[in-house]
């Protein structure tokens, strides 16, 4: 069984980003990037399926920049047998990189796409259900566990009062959250394996597709700086800077 991952190129979440003097967009020249997190975490999903014998092969693969290679190369260090970049410099919003990734699965013939739940950068949660919807596949998101069997996939995800188990047909599309697994830390051997794996680089065109950014940022502008907090001695202090101070209290 193949199993196909995508994953993107963001910014380290751990970094505070900054935005361009002129409010165009966000001042990404010296910023750290990483792999998306919950990606990391499909990536190692597959892996893990790999080493049970449950896969054959993993394929990991992005649509993005040409330094989306060393996202690909980390995932590679995590595991992966070979990459493959679909390269474009153009903004990537969720419904171009559903109809690349639907083009890729139409080529490899995955039996599993992992995908994380979202992207930290823009947060959209939408392209798991883009490519589900493009190759009409059964779908799962939110994934806290996965459990493959034969030509099905039992999935677990978190809903509002508890999870729910989800019976899927085999291909499928599985997007992960935080509680599937703990990502490993490749360590300097598959670092160093990783830079001999296959990394094959495509263009769009090749698949015949046009990415198109279909969005116009106008303006991003710093949210308000937000008043320091105060402690209060009492609940009568509290009632009372409520009422004359806050007014949300008559």
């Amino acid at each position: 069984m193949k199993i196909l991952v995508a994953v993107k190129r963001v910014v380290d979440p751990n970094v505070k980003v900054r935005l361009r003097a002129d409010g165009s967009g966000l001042d990404l020249a010296a910023a750290k990037m990483t792999m998306n997190p919950f990606d990391e975490i499909a990536v190692e999903e597959a892996v893990r399926l790999r080493e049970a014998g449950i896969a054959s092969e993993v394929v990991v693969v992005s649509v993005g920049p040409e330094k989306a290679t060393e996202t690909l190369r980390t995932a590679l260090a995590m595991g992966a047998d070979r990459g493959l970049l679909v390269r474009t410099e153009a903004t990537t919003e969720p419904l171009a990189v559903a109809k690349a990734l639907s083009a890729v699965a139409g080529e490899e013939q995955p039996a599993l796409i992992l995908l994380g739940k979202q992207a930290v950068d823009d947060d959209c949660n939408q392209t798991g259900q883009m490519l589900a919807a493009k190759l009409g596949w059964p779908q799962a998101t939110f994934a806290s566990q996965l459990t493959v069997n034969g030509d099905r996939a039992t999935v677990i995800r978190e809903v509002d009062g508890g999870s729910q188990t989800l019976a899927l047909a085999l291909p499928a599309i599985v997007t992960a959250d935080l509680r599937l697994n703990e990502p490993r830390y490749p360590s300097l051997p598959n670092i160093m394996k990783a830079k001999k794996k296959p990394l094959e680089e495509r263009q769009p065109s090749d698949y015949g597709l046009v990415i198109e950014e279909r969005l116009e940022v106008v303006r991003l502008e710093e949210p308000p700086t937000r008043a320091a907090g105060i402690k209060v001695k009492s609940v009568a202090e509290l009632v009372e800077r409520l009422k004359t101070e806050a007014g949300v209290l008559a």
